[in-house]
């Protein structure tokens, strides 16, 4: 009896070529998949270490946020490794492009520079040069010919990234292709165009503070929730391997209204400095105005301050905000939100420098939150002695004392925050001269 033989069905694909031999998969090379590092350490740490050959890197932020500058710097350090690198500018001109590098040290013999808005060009210098890093800025500047639709519309940013990826693929070619944002903070353009590349990267800053934080949003070749730490100058962007100092004030006497935290951003540990203002209001509503904190959330600790820890707020306008222009999403920073608002509040500043660590629930509870004992090894890194936490967090790290505090009303006690008419007469106290 003859075998018998399937034949292909009406709509599918037979007999197509294959790209390459399936075999097992402890047999895939990994050298494949090794990765180059940039020269610039916070974006390798975003990325996993550095470029890996062939891979679309989308780095997305606000105008004047600073992404060309960086891309620029990042190209001039690979192009000083002695390796051709191809730098086309869709929305500056050529000599714009060499002023800012000039400004910012980014010269070097190995960088070639292209003004181009045609895809169809950069292909061409593609061709000719035989770069081995392609820096497009940005991508929804540059146009297909023969392709219905403007520039940055969802049928040109299509051809122009699936045209880059199949030559990023073939040519084994790193592509750092620059991104706009919308006002609401997504990446600009067919939602697709964040499938289609490797690594999305997020550029955040405001451009009246100097501090830039680089976030993964996607990563195909490493961690996606690792954070880059840049400070913006006169001299161009330069990265900070130890940013905490750049989220608290250089005072030396501690003031009422302040209060110190570790957030957590990925799984790097950062110093942060909270700083609350509580003024009388004449107004039926007073008013509530935070700068880096969500609103919401501070609604709510409010509300916890004034049902659970007997904190007068209602008649009373507050004002929270972060320092250095982070902003700070972070649970962990409910509890120093809290102290910072109760300092204000009575006018009574922290005797004793100390961290507070905490999510804040609706029953005045003070919740855990992960990574504890990387946040108080932080802290006792930077010189740090003394520690509020969640109850549970089991911290024994020497030079560090770790108080345990289960509600805001006990925290609040116990910093003596509350006029002695209001405190809790049964409640503990913190002897801060310890």
């Amino acid at each position: 009896m003859a075998p018998h033989t399937s034949t292909p069905s009406r709509g599918s694909v037979a007999g197509a070529a294959v790209m390459s031999a399936a075999r097992p998969i402890r047999d895939v090379p990994l050298h494949e998949a090794a990765s180059t590092p940039t020269g610039v350490g916070e974006l390798d740490r975003v990325l996993g270490s550095g470029l890996v050959a062939g891979a679309v890197v989308l780095l997305a932020g606000e105008p004047g946020v600073g992404k060309s500058t960086l891309l620029l710097d990042v190209a001039a350090r690979w192009a000083g490794g002695g390796r051709r690198t191809l730098y086309v500018s869709a929305e500056e001109s050529a000599a714009q492009v060499r002023l800012r590098a000039g400004r910012t040290g980014a010269l070097h013999d190995q960088l070639f520079l292209a003004a181009e808005t045609d895809l169809g060009a950069v292909l061409t210098h593609i061709e000719q040069l035989d770069p081995e890093l392609l820096v497009l800025d940005s991508v929804q500047a540059v146009t297909v010919s023969g392709t219905d639709g403007v520039a940055g519309g969802v049928a040109q940013v299509r051809e122009v990234t699936n045209a880059l990826v199949r030559v990023a693929k073939q040519r084994r070619l790193p592509v750092l292709l620059v991104g706009h944002v919308t006002k609401d903070g997504t990446v600009a353009g067919p939602r697709l165009l964040e499938h289609l590349v490797d690594v999305v990267l997020s550029f955040e800053g405001d451009r009246h503070s100097g501090l830039r934080l680089v976030r993964a949003t996607k990563n195909r070749f490493g961690p996606a929730d690792e954070v880059g730490c840049f400070e913006m100058t006169e001299g161009g962007i330069r990265e900070v391997a130890d940013p905490s100092h750049l989220f608290t004030s250089a005072r030396a006497e501690p003031v009422p209204g302040t209060a110190l935290t570790v957030t957590q951003e990925g799984r790097r540990p950062l110093l942060g400095e909270l700083q609350a203002l509580v003024a009388p209001s004449a107004a039926q509503t007073p008013r509530r105005v935070t700068h880096g904190l969500e609103g919401g959330r501070v609604s709510v600790i409010l509300a916890v301050l004034e049902r659970k820890a007997k904190v007068r707020l209602h008649n009373k306008e507050v004002y929270v905000s972060t320092v250095g222009g982070a902003r700070v999403v972070d649970p962990a920073a409910d509890l120093a939100v809290a102290l910072a608002v109760a300092s204000a509040a009575a006018e009574h500043a922290f005797h004793r420098p100390l961290i507070a660590l905490g999510e804040v629930g609706l029953s005045g509870e003070v919740r855990r939150v992960a990574g504890v004992e990387r946040r108080i090894a932080e802290a006792a890194r930077l010189g740090f002695g003394l520690a509020l936490v969640p109850p549970g967090s089991n911290i024994g790290l020497r030079g560090m004392r770790a108080v345990e505090v289960g509600t805001v009303a006990a925290a609040v006690d116990l910093l003596q925050l509350r006029p002695p008419k209001r405190r809790d007469p049964e409640a503990p106290r913190l002897r801060l001269a310890e």
